[in-house]
């Protein structure tokens, strides 16, 4: 790569790139880099399609949470009803779509919660966030790979199991206070 081929990150100075490894849940890109401080080094990039929690709330505040066995982690978690945007879909579209297919429930109302970065330093996705409301119950259509539990609870409690440490995953917390925070902050 010459000079002129050079892409810069930031204060990085990117000279290569060469994919290492893909299927259809991740790919590993090493890059050949400059660093700010200019040294030679490399930089790995992990990439996987954007990803999506939904808060499918009920006018009662409770939430909808899915349990399941994380096999990356070796431990079970509960988590909001999440998943990965197909090719091309639009977001809002993808969480009617994980919605329905984890938990059968269908939501009239939505609103976004915004989107976080579940590793900004070494993974290039993101997870878009959403707020689902006036729910109505249908059948779900889970995946092969799903093995989960369904449970409804109070979204004061399940904010509680989040700040306690209870509850883990990352978009699933920062979804909760994030709705939280939009239905005016109060807890019961």
């Amino acid at each position: 790569m010459t000079v002129a081929d050079e892409k810069r990150r930031g204060p990085w100075v990117v000279r290569g790139e060469r994919r290492v490894y893909a299927d259809e849940f991740v790919s590993l890109d090493l890059h050949d880099v400059r660093r700010p401080d200019g040294s030679p080094g490399h930089y790995a990039v992990v990439g996987s399609p954007d990803g999506l929690a939904i808060v499918a709330l009920t006018p009662a505040r409770e939430v909808y949470l899915v349990g399941q066995h994380r096999y990356a982690i070796d431990a079970y978690s509960w988590e909001l009803p999440t998943g990965g945007i197909e090719d091309g879909e639009d977001p809002l579209d993808g969480a009617r779509r994980e919605l329905r297919e984890e938990t059968g429930i269908e939501a009239a109302r939505w609103s976004p919660l915004g989107m976080v970065h579940p590793s900004g330093s070494i993974w290039a996705s993101v997870t878009h966030l959403f707020l689902a409301e006036d729910l109505h119950q249908g059948e779900t259509d889970r995946d092969a790979s799903e093995d989960i539990r369904v449970e409804r609870i109070p979204l004061d409690d399940a904010l509680r199991r989040a700040a306690a440490g209870d509850i883990t995953h990352a978009a699933t917390v920062t979804a909760l206070f994030r709705a939280h925070h939009l239905l005016g902050g109060r807890v019961s």
